[in-house]
C-alpha cells in the first residue's frame, strides 16, 4: 500500500467503526483501526500461509508463556510500512510515536515467553512452518507501581481496548474436561508476519469460556452467585498468567491451567490432520511439537489418551507420541523441574494420570530390559515419591531434549541430568537462545540500525545478523566510533526524558547507564548489584575509592506476587537508592533508581542506553539468558559471571571487551561443600559494614516480622545461616562481591577513555551475529523438526 492508499483506508475505517476523523480520533481508536486495515491488507496473504503450513510438515510450538509486547510497530516494520503509515499519519497532524500509549501484551514473564516470541518471528520471516499455541490470559501478568519502595501489583487488563490484532475462530473451539469440569477453549488467533516474505506464522492463544449456559433457573430463585459459578469457574483457567500456587487451590488452578492450552493444542492438530488425511497413522510425518519447558509436557499423555481412544494401542500411540515430541529444557535447578503431586493429578485429571501410570510402567519395563540398578530406576521414574515428575516423564518420551547455551547443556549432560544422558546420548542437543534482531534493533535503536546500513551499504542484516561481522574493520575508526557514541548519548538523553515522565526520576545522561533488567529470582543475584552499590557508596565516604565515574544504577524487574524474599529484595534496592541518592557527599557520584512495570517496550528503550549490561547471575544456575543479548547488541559491555550464554558472549566478542568476574562452576562445585559465608563477615571488615545495614535498622522493610520471609533480617540470615531450602548463600552472594566489585571499579576507571570504551561496545556489536534467534529457529528446524 502507498501513502494514499493507506490514508484512505484509515479515514475510511476510522468513520465507520468510531465516527471520528483522523484528526480527533483516540489513540486507542487510531490504533484500533490502523491494525483493522493492516489486517484486512494481508488476510489473504496469511490465509495462504496458514494453508502451506497445514499441508506439509509443520512444528508447534506450546509455551506457557509469550511476551509478545507491542504489535503495532514490529507488524509495520516487518510489512515495510512504518514510513508508509506515519506519513499518512502526518497529514492529520498526528504521529505513530502517540502509538506509545496501546498496552504491551503482557502474556508472559521474561525470558522464556520472550524467546517464545522471538522465534515466532524468526520462523515467520525465514519461511519456516512454526506455529504458537498458549494461552490467552486476561490478565497477562500485572501492572505494578512501586508504593513506598515495595512492588505493588493491580490487574493488567491488556484488552481494554480490543485486541485487533486476534481473529476469534469459534468454529475451532475444543471442549475441555476435567474431574469436576467441563470448559470450552476457544481460540485467537495472532498473525505472525514474516520480515520480508510473504510467509505469516500463527499465533493461537485459547481462551476458557464455560461450557455451559447461564444458570436462568438459580438466577430466577434468587441465586444470583451460582448462576453464573460455572462460567467464572470456567473463566478463571485463563484469567491471569501463573496464578500463585502457594494455596492448594492455586496449585490446582495452575495445572488446569497447563492441561487446558495443551489439552486444546494436541485436540487441534488431531482434527485437523485427520480430516486433512484421513488416518492419524502418519500423524508424526507431518507433526511435530516443541514443548517450551515444562508446562505442557502434560500434552504427552494427552496425545497418547487421544489415540487410544481412537483405537491404537498404547505401544502404537506411545510409538507415535515418542516421535511427535521434543522437550527444551530451561534450568538445572532441581527446584525448578516442575513436579505434580500424584494424588492433585488424579483428581483434576483422572484419565490422564491412567496414561501416566502407563508411561511409568513402560519406563520400569525398559530400564529393567537395560539391567539397570533398581534404585536408580526409581530415582529417575516419570511417578515416584508421591509426585508425577514432568521433566523425566519428558525426556523418557520424547525424540530430543535441549538445552538453551552450551554451558547449560554440558551441566545438563554431565550433572542434573547425568544418568538420563548415559542412556539417551543420542536424544540430548544444544541450541542456544538468540533474539531477533527486526524488534531488538531495527525497531528499537533505529539511529544504530540507520549507521549499521550506512556502512554495510545495504539491509541485509535485519534477516543475516552475521552480517555486523563485516564492521569489525570501523574498530579503530574514530570516526566511526564517534557516530556511534553520539547515537549512545542520543538514546540515552531519550531513557532519561522517559524516566522522568514515566517515574519521575532524573537521571543524567552523562553518568554511565549500569543497566540490570531481568525479571527478580534470587539466583539472578540483584540482591548482589545492590549490595555492591552499598559497599561503592561506603568506599566513596570513606575515600578508599577515588575517582569515581558518575554511575546511574539502573534496576527494571517484577518479582511473583508471592515470592516473599524476591519482593524484599525490590523493597532493599529502592531503601538504598533513598539513602545513597539524598546523600550530598555522593550525589554527583552515585544515584540508584528501579523503574515501575518494567515490560518490552521499556526494555526496547533501556537496551539501546545500557552502557554496562548487568549479568551476575551465580554462575550454574542461568540456563542462557537473552537480555544479554539484546543489550549487547546495542553496544552494551557485559558485566557478568561466566554463565549461561556470558560464556559465548565473550568467546564472540573477546573477554578482553567484557568485564567477567566470580567463581566458575567447577570451581563452585569446590568450594560449596565446606563453604561459610560467616568467615567473609569475621575477615572482611567492608562486607560487614555492608551487611549490617539490613539488621540495624539503617532501612525499613515495612515492619515485616523478623523471622518471617520477606524481612530484611531474614535476607540477612538467609545469607548467614540459610533459610528454607537453602544452604547459608547458597546463590554465593558474599562469595562473589570482592570480585565483583574490583570488576566494576576497573570498568569504572576503562570508561573515561571514551574511545577505547566505545570500542569495546563496538566489537560487542559486530559479534552479535550468533546471538540472533534467526540461527536458533534454522537449528530447530534442520536438527530436531526435521523441516
Amino acid at each position: 500500500m502507498n501513502t494514499n492508499d493507506f490514508r484512505g483506508a484509515l479515514e475510511s475505517e476510522l468513520s465507520r467503526s468510531f465516527g471520528v476523523t483522523a484528526e480527533n480520533a483516540a489513540v486507542w481508536q487510531l490504533h484500533d483501526s490502523i491494525s483493522r486495515v493492516v489486517m484486512e491488507n494481508i488476510s489473504e496473504q496469511w490465509k495462504q500461509s496458514t494453508e502451506q503450513h497445514m499441508s506439509g510438515r509443520r512444528a508447534m510450538y506450546l509455551s506457557m508463556e509469550f511476551l509478545m509486547g507491542r504489535a503495532v510497530y514490529n507488524n509495520l516494520l516487518c510489512l515495510g510500512l512504518t514510513e508508509v503509515v506515519d506519513e499518512a499519519l502526518k497529514v492529520h497532524g498526528r504521529s505513530l510515536a502517540e502509538l506509545e500509549d496501546i498496552e504491551d501484551a503482557a502474556l508472559g514473564n521474561g525470558g522464556l515467553g520472550r524467546l517464545a516470541a522471538c522465534f515466532l518471528d524468526s520462523a515467520a520471516a525465514h519461511d519456516i512452518p512454526l506455529d504458537g499455541y498458549g494461552i490467552r490470559y486476561k490478565y497477562g501478568l500485572f501492572k505494578q507501581s512501586i508504593v513506598d519502595g515495595f512492588q505493588h501489583e493491580e490487574a493488567d487488563n491488556w484488552t481494554k481496548y480490543g485486541d485487533p490484532w486476534s481473529v476469534r475462530r469459534e468454529e475451532d473451539a475444543v471442549e475441555i474436561t476435567y474431574g469436576d469440569q467441563k470448559v470450552l477453549a476457544v481460540p485467537y488467533d495472532m498473525p505472525i508476519i514474516g520480515y520480508g516474505t510473504k510467509n505469516i506464522g500463527n499465533l493461537r492463544l485459547w481462551q476458557a469460556e464455560s461450557a455451559e449456559d447461564f444458570d436462568f433457573a438459580a438466577f430466577d430463585s434468587g441465586d444470583y452467585d451460582g448462576a453464573v459459578k460455572s462460567q467464572n469457574d470456567a473463566e478463571n483457567i485463563s484469567k491471569v498468567l501463573y496464578p500463585n500456587d502457594n494455596t492448594d487451590k492455586g496449585k490446582v488452578l495452575r495445572l488446569k491451567q497447563e492441561y487446558f492450552f495443551s489439552a486444546a493444542s494436541v485436540t487441534d492438530a488431531l482434527r485437523k490432520h485427520k480430516a486433512r488425511f484421513g488416518t492419524l497413522d502418519n500423524l508424526a510425518d507431518y507433526v511435530t511439537i516443541q514443548l517450551n519447558d515444562t508446562h505442557p509436557v502434560i500434552a504427552i499423555p494427552e496425545l497418547i489418551r487421544q489415540l487410544i481412544a481412537e483405537g491404537y494401542t498404547f505401544d502404537g500411540a506411545f510409538g507415535i507420541a515418542h516421535k511427535v515430541f521434543n522437550y527444551t529444557n530451561h534450568t538445572i535447578m532441581a527446584e525448578a523441574l516442575e513436579k505434580w503431586d500424584s494424588k492433585v493429578v488424579e483428581k483434576v485429571l483422572p484419565e490422564v494420570y491412567a496414561v501416566i501410570l502407563q508411561i511409568n510402567e513402560k519406563f520400569y519395563a525398559d530400564m529393567y530390559a537395560r539391567r539397570m540398578d533398581k534404585a536408580q530406576i526409581r530415582e529417575m521414574a516419570p511417578i515416584g515419591d508421591g509426585k508425577v515428575k514432568m521433566a523425566f516423564m519428558a525426556i523418557f518420551v520424547s525424540s530430543y531434549v535441549n538445552g538453551v547455551a552450551a554451558i547449560h547443556t554440558e551441566i545438563l549432560k554431565n550433572d542434573a541430568l547425568k544418568e538420563w544422558y548415559e542412556i539417551y546420548p543420542e536424544r540430548f542437543q544444544n541450541k542456544t537462545n538468540g533474539i531477533t534482531q527486526r524488534r531488538w534493533l531495527a525497531l528499537c535503536n533505529p539511529e544504530l540500525s540507520s549507521l549499521i546500513t550506512k556502512l554495510l551499504g545495504n539491509a541485509d542484516w535485519v534477516k543475516d545478523l552475521d552480517e555486523l561481522k563485516k564492521l569489525e574493520k570501523y574498530a579503530d575508526d574514530e570516526n566511526v566510533l564517534k557516530e556511534f557514541m553520539a547515537i549512545k548519548e542520543a538514546k540515552k538523553h531519550q531513557l532519561a526524558e522517559f524516566v522522568k515522565v514515566h517515574d519521575d526520576k532524573d537521571i543524567d545522561p552523562d553518568w554511565i547507564f549500569d543497566i540490570q533488567i531481568k525479571r527478580l529470582h534470587e539466583y539472578k543475584r540483584q540482591f548482589l548489584n545492590a549490595l555492591s552499590i552499598l559497599y561503592i557508596y561506603f568506599g566513596i565516604k570513606d575515600g578508599s575509592i577515588k575517582d569515581f565515574t558518575p554511575t546511574v544504577f539502573i534496576f527494571g524487574a517484577k518479582s511473583a506476587p508471592g515470592y516473599r524474599r524476591a519482593k524484599a529484595i525490590i523493597k532493599l534496592i529502592n531503601e538504598i537508592g533513598d539513602f545513597v541518592n539524598a546523600d550530598p557527599e555522593t550525589a554527583d557520584k552515585l544515584k540508584v533508581v528501579f523503574v515501575q512495570n518494567y515490560n518490552v517496550s521499556y526494555a526496547e528503550k533501556l537496551v539501546c542506553a545500557a552502557d554496562v549490561s548487568e549479568q551476575i547471575s551465580t554462575a550454574g544456575t542461568e540456563a542462557s539468558g537473552t537480555g544479554n543479548m539484546k543489550l549487547m547488541l546495542n553496544g552494551a559491555v557485559t558485566l557478568g559471571t561466566y554463565d549461561g550464554a556470558n560464556v559465548e558472549i565473550v568467546e564472540e566478542a573477546g573477554e578482553e571487551n567484557n568485564y567477567i568476574f566470580g567463581a566458575r562452576v567447577e570451581e563452585l562445585a569446590e568450594i560449596m561443600p565446606e563453604y561459610d559465608p560467616r568467615e567473609i563477615l569475621f575477615k572482611d571488615e567492608k562486607i560487614k559494614r555492608v551487611l549490617d545495614k539490613l539488621i540495624d535498622g539503617t532501612f525499613s522493610d515495612g515492619g515485616v516480622p523478623s523471622d518471617q520471609e520477606g524481612s530484611f533480617r531474614e535476607l540477612y540470615k538467609a545469607l548467614t545461616d540459610g533459610a528454607s531450602w537453602h544452604v547459608p548463600d547458597h546463590y554465593y552472594v558474599l562469595g562473589d562481591i570482592n570480585s565483583y566489585v574490583e570488576t566494576k571499579l576497573r570498568l569504572n576507571a576503562d570508561y573515561k577513555d571514551s574511545l577505547a570504551f566505545a570500542r569495546k561496545c563496538w566489537l560487542n556489536i559486530c559479534n552479535a551475529g550468533k546471538f540472533s534467534s534467526d540461527r536458533t529457529i534454522k537449528d530447530y528446524a534442520e536438527n530436531i523438526w526435521k523441516i
